[in-house]
């Protein structure tokens, strides 16, 4: 193996740690200074911060005639996102919800996917969906700074007499969060360069690797943002830098790729068929899960993982035509989705009913 792949792996894995450590640091007092809330700063900054190496690679797809990539890459870093990065996240620590986020930001992110598989019925996002899609994304980000500037009291009220000079000033936080996003994009394209050349050593095939590593590569920023902010007790930032991804990611990337793409990006059947009602479920799965106490626990961020184990393995299955695969579906189909589906039925279910009798008591 040669030294300068283990040592790019590692450096990669080093720079992405301390940028989201910067980021997150940044981004909180940040957030304090200019009288919004973290929530908010998740939400807007640190998730389309953290989601520049989607939009990077959407968008070079699109000049390069590849615009099929761009879309592969939006729907595999939401299920990503969800599933993944706030299993990982919550596996720290219990990572509690805003009320808003459950009230207005999960809806938004679920009427999205709807929207996107809506698009994409004609086997293709055309310009104009692309226009519609790019105007949302500037739409979505003025109306939450707006309503977070409104609602914030509280955090205003959190340092009364602030720190002076250059370090404490606004400026300074701002430098720290585009220092932060710059190491996190140096840092993931390191880590996933060094993970690609380890993987061929290994002899595993490109197209697993672009199945999972490249596939997960991009979204790095946002798992190394949200568990950084989760273990210094930003859960804030954690849970919006995901939900905020996500919707940046239908809106934006998805958005702009399509305005550049000559002929829109193209829907293939598999991915009409499989891969994006499978990110409308996760999306759909995070609201009672969220509403369950505004909470999500250690055993719920196993189920996550598990299941993001089990999507990248059907990936790898389907890819490759094993002679496994249709036992495989089958017991996703027929077993897993649907017990998985009666507990959150269930679970959503009694919490509405405590809710109704505490009222009434």
């Amino acid at each position: 193996m040669n030294p300068l792949t283990l040592v790019l792996f590692i450096l990669g894995l080093v720079i992405l740690t301390v940028g989201a450590e910067v980021l997150v640091r940044g981004a909180s007092r940040l957030a304090i200074r200019v009288g919004v809330s973290p929530l908010v700063i998740g939400l807007t900054v640190v998730a389309y911060g953290t989601s520049a190496p989607e939009l990077s690679v959407s968008l070079i797809s699109a000049f390069k005639g590849q615009p099929d990539i761009a879309i592969g890459n939006v729907v595999g870093s939401n299920i990503f996102n969800v599933l993944f990065i706030l299993g990982a996240s919550a596996l720290f620590a219990p990572l509690v919800v805003s009320t808003k986020i459950v009230r207005l930001d999960v809806p938004v992110m679920i009427l999205l996917s709807l929207l996107l598989l809506i698009l994409s019925l004609d086997g293709s996002i055309s310009r104009l969906d692309g226009l519609l899609l790019f105007l949302g994304a500037i739409a979505y980000t003025l109306w939450t700074i707006v309503a977070g500037k409104r609602e914030n009291n509280r955090h205003e009220t959190e340092e009364a007499q602030p720190e002076r000079g250059f370090w404490a000033s606004p400026l300074f936080q701002v430098i720290c969060v585009l220092v932060g996003i710059g190491m996190l994009v140096l840092g993931a394209r390191w880590l996933v360069q060094g993970a690609i050349e380890i993987a061929r050593l290994m002899g595993v095939s490109e197209m697993i690797i672009g199945l999972t590593v490249v596939a997960a590569g991009t979204s790095l920023p946002e798992l190394a943002t949200s568990v950084v902010a989760t273990i210094r007790g930003e859960r804030d930032i954690a849970v919006g830098n995901v939900v905020g991804s996500n919707i940046f990611n239908i809106l934006m990337i998805l958005g702009a790729s399509s305005l550049f793409a000559p002929q829109g990006i193209p829907v293939a059947s598999a991915m009409l068929h499989f891969d994006i009602p499978i990110m409308i479920a996760v999306a759909a799965a995070c609201f009672p899960i969220f509403f369950t106490g505004f909470i999500i626990q250690r055993w719920e961020a196993f189920i996550f993982i598990a299941y993001y184990c089990i999507y990248t393995a059907f990936l790898i299955l389907r890819a490759t035509q094993h002679d496994s695969l249709p036992l495989f579906s089958s017991i996703l189909l027929w077993f897993l989705l649907p017990l998985t589906l009666l507990s959150l039925l269930l679970s959503f279910t009694m919490t509405v009913r405590d809710h109704l009798l505490s009222k009434r008591a």
